[in-house]
């Protein structure tokens, strides 16, 4: 069937992109572990760089919708415990790191998946948005900043540092985050006090 023969590509360029490295991925190679011909292959895809783009847009880096549960450091937990259950797969860590290393030196794969990046940019900032209407959050935060605080302590230690993350972990993390972000309203206030003086 025509979705096997996507699933076992999918899943041979994964195994290979986290195994050599994407400068060195074969296309070929790929077919032959997914038990494909190359014509099959590159009738979904022309290139690698296409078919990371369209992977990386359908699975894995992918982050669940996330709910409204009414307050900011519990839509936090729940935003990381979506981000957890990506990052902890040991595939998506070898390929995360691999990527990012060399969006830097390939500018047809960052262009590719620049538009992939900027959705699961804007789905964190979903989170704050909500923070934001209801009252939690000031409207002048630098969402950017708080999006960075969201992710990064996560990221460092499941990626970074091979570490790991329980439940206790990331509610500490969620308690943490949420001060963090939410100190922008204290110096938000304090700005606004200078500025009357």
């Amino acid at each position: 069937m025509q979705s096997d023969v996507t699933d076992a590509l999918t899943s041979a360029f994964f195994e290979e992109w986290a195994r050599v490295g994407f400068a060195a991925l074969s296309l070929e190679r790929v077919a032959k572990n997914a038990g494909a011909g190359k014509a099959a292959l590159y009738r979904r895809w022309s290139s690698k760089v296409a078919m990371a783009s369209d992977l990386l847009s359908k699975v894995g880096l992918t982050l669940f919708e996330l709910p409204d549960t009414g307050s900011l450091e519990a839509d936090l937990l729940a935003f990381l415990l979506s981000l957890r259950r990506v990052l902890r797969h040991r595939i998506i860590q070898r390929v995360t790191l691999d990527l990012l290393a060399e969006i830097a030196r390939e500018p047809a794969l960052e262009r590719a998946i620049r538009p992939f990046q900027e959705a699961r940019r804007k789905r964190v900032k979903t989170v704050i948005d909500r923070a934001i209407a209801r009252g939690e959050l000031p409207m002048t935060i630098d969402r950017e900043t708080a999006a960075d605080f969201m992710v990064s302590a996560l990221y460092w230690r499941l990626v970074v540092t091979g570490g790991r993350s329980d439940r206790r972990h990331l509610e500490t993390l969620a308690r943490m985050t949420a001060a963090a972000i939410s100190a922008a309203r204290t110096d938000d206030r304090n700005r606004r006090l200078d500025e009357t003086r």
